[in-house]
């Protein structure tokens, strides 16, 4: 019998368990500093923290934080955003740099923070502000709903239901009477130059057109209809509840029915051009793609040996599996990696063969799924998982450094596009997988703490010997697991061991599933200081100047509500070297209460260096009067925090003197009035 202690939180009653260890807290603060420099502050009471027996997960696990937070784009007044590339591109939503297709990864990542406002602020932006604006389709109902499984709170789950199912409805445009399926031209679904879209033109091009029946659409349909009933259940409407259902069953019944093929054993396309001279309505496209796994991410599966000999293809290097990770189409295709488009003498995105870490996620995400609660899985098992998880973690390295891109090679594993917009690019998940995959964290909408680690047993070639997550917030409490296979490395024991708010409730030798009920607690309440500084367009108030490198682009970047210190994009004003004292103001264009400022500096040890000393002054009564006067310099590559009392202005600017040769890049400057 499974030796399983547990702790039943709700009547706090034991349940055959004695004396426990305290648990092995990690050093949080050393790991911040050691992980993220001078902008530790960011991350030490946000970010869950995480270790295990391989290394290259961990970095990934962290430098992907660092992805998350430099995509926090500060609105202001809106609060903030969630954006997929650094640079601006033509297709996002203006002046926000909004996109709508990875809002799923966002929330899905952003679900696990202790700080809930980044999340709940995108949420608010998408619904309140218009930000859904249906430019790809996209899960966000879904991923709302799988925000509300971790943190519990009701109120900002059934918060923006009438948008969302206003939203819902309007995607009737794309949806076939007659078959009981939604369609979509594979550039809206964010995955150009697939199977329908190519061979649609023939084979000469596959950017635009190709409309089709995909497994996809059809998915994220279903998963935003369940999601929508389920929320509407909490809202006391069971109109609505009943309706959604309905909706997301047939559509389930569709898929499962009309996209699965026999001949290829797999979910696939089928065309829905009705005026196309090479290819006919209603054909089944000819290839396997990767996007035939995604109704396993939202388990619109059933269990079923039937369907689950369809990732048989996705370990076949004859198929789906290139050397470096999943190919997006297999290589028997017959425009499998064709290069079509170009940009300069850069090869641009396609789906036709690359490995995208968009698709990667959705699958690891389905195999996961399918690993948990299915008894049919097929050559599934915890080992391929993890050995897929670890290929999709080394796709970051480039070298010794971390970066993901857009796309790659599925045989060397290299960078497809290679463009400035590339780097460090949000258009996937990771942590939310080592969460709810590797560690197993399993979110739930009772008052059930439930977990079950994918990692494979020892002797395994890809076993972990340990592993240990802490700061893990769930309904309104604090979570730690912690692994150790042998006892050895935490010396408390072997096995896994589940903490909730400091105190061990659960403990087994062995891997495997528990559950552990916990009596939901309020969430913290949510913090918005609002950024009087930012402007998103250039020529409006508040507006920017300096006394060098006055160029309108260079001194707006200063006050774009973006901050990150990666060296590959280059991010704020920069000044020119000078021994003359430099200055950067803040035109608000009318009185403001302020009292604090928030500076954020960038240095690479080259030619950026941070003040040697530096000033604010306020514009008052007609003059620049000195509000703060800070010893020494402003730390390099975080966030410098300078108060004063509160006072009424409309102008502020910043003073300093920079080292000899040196010049000074000025990351972001924000303004509050607390």
């Amino acid at each position: 019998m499974r030796a399983i202690r547990m702790l039943l939180l709700a009547g706090a009653a034991m349940i055959g368990i004695g004396a426990a260890s305290p648990p092995p807290a990690m050093e949080k603060d050393a790991i911040a500093a050691r992980r993220f420099g001078n902008d530790a502050a960011w991350y030490r009471d946000r970010i869950p923290f995480f270790e295990s027996a391989d290394p290259k997960i961990d970095a990934v696990y962290y430098y992907r934080w660092q992805v998350f937070r430099g995509h926090q784009r500060d609105l202001g007044e809106e609060g903030y955003i969630t954006t997929e590339f650094f640079d601006d591109v033509d297709w996002q939503r203006h002046p926000y740099a909004s996109l709508n297709d990875a809002s799923g990864f966002h929330i899905g990542e952003g679900r696990w923070l202790n700080d809930r406002r980044f999340t709940d602020d995108y949420i608010n932006f998408m619904y309140r502000s218009g930000g859904n604006d249906r430019h790809f389709t996209d899960h966000m109902a879904d991923s709302v709903w799988g925000r509300y499984l971790v943190d519990g709170d009701r109120a900002d789950a059934i918060e923006h239901l009438s948008v969302m199912n206003h939203i819902y409805r309007l995607w009737d445009d794309k949806y076939d009477f007659d078959k009981g399926l939604y369609f979509v031209e594979p550039l809206l679904d964010a995955t150009e130059y697939t199977v329908s879209s190519i061979d649609a033109s023939g084979g000469k091009d596959g950017f635009r057109g190709g409309d089709a029946f995909r497994p996809s659409v059809n998915s994220y349909m279903f998963a935003n209809a369940r999601a929508l009933s389920k929320m509407a259940e909490l809202a006391g409407n069971k109109a609505m509840a009943v309706g959604y259902a309905a909706r997301a069953d047939a559509l389930q019944k569709h898929v499962l029915t009309d996209l699965w093929s026999d001949r290829l054993t797999h979910f696939i396309d089928r065309h829905q051009s009705r005026k196309n001279e090479f290819v006919n309505y209603w054909d089944p496209i000819r290839n396997r793609e990767l996007v035939g796994y995604l109704p396993w991410m939202f388990d619109l599966v059933p269990d079923d040996a039937k369907y689950a000999q369809a990732w048989t293809h996705l370990l076949d290097p004859a198929s789906l599996a290139g050397k470096a990770g999943m190919r997006t189409v297999e290589a028997s295709y017959e425009y499998y990696m064709r290069q079509y488009r170009y940009l300069g003498k850069d090869p641009e995105c396609q789906w036709n063969g690359p490995i995208w870490p968009y698709q990667t996620t959705q699958v690891l995400h389905g195999m996961a799924n399918l690993l948990d609660h299915a008894k049919a899985t097929g050559p599934v098992t915890r080992s391929a998982y993890m050995r897929l998880l670890r290929q999709y973690a080394a796709l970051h390295y480039q070298g010794d450094r971390i970066d993901i891109e857009e796309d790659y090679h599925p045989e060397t594993g290299k960078p497809i596009v290679g463009l400035d917009r590339s780097h460090h690019y949000f258009h996937s998940g990771f942590n939310d997988l080592i969460l709810t995959g590797l560690v197993g964290i399993r979110p739930r909408a009772d008052d059930v703490l439930e977990v079950n680690p994918l990692i494979p047993d020892a002797g395994d070639s890809q076993a972990l010997g340990w592993f240990r997550v802490q700061d893990v917030p769930y309904h309104g409490h604090k979570v730690a697991v912690t692994w150790d296979a042998d006892g050895s490395h935490y010396k408390r024991g072997k096995g896994l061991v589940i903490d909730v708010d400091g105190r061990e409730v659960a403990r087994r030798e062995t891997l495997g599933r528990v559950e552990v009920r916990v009596s939901r607690a309020a969430t913290p309440a949510i913090q918005r200081p609002i950024n009087r500084a930012v402007q998103l367009v250039r020529g409006q108030y508040p507006m920017g100047s300096a006394s060098s490198n006055a160029d309108v682009e260079n001194v707006h970047d200063a006050i774009d509500g973006r901050v990150w210190f990666f060296p590959e994009l280059p991010n704020g004003w920069s000044s020119a070297p000078s021994p003359a004292e430099q200055w950067y103001a803040i035109d608000l264009g009318k009185p403001v209460g302020l009292a604090r400022a928030e500076l954020a500096f960038f240095a690479d040890g080259k030619g950026f260096a941070v003040p040697q000393s530096y000033r604010l002054q306020a514009w008052v009564d007609g003059d620049w009067r000195d509000i703060a006067n800070p010893k020494g310099s402003p730390i390099a590559n975080g966030v410098t925090d300078v108060r004063w009392p509160r006072l009424q202005t409309a102008r502020v600017r910043l003073l300093f003197r920079q080292p000899r040769g040196k010049a000074t890049r000025l990351a972001e400057f924000k303004l509050f009035g607390e």
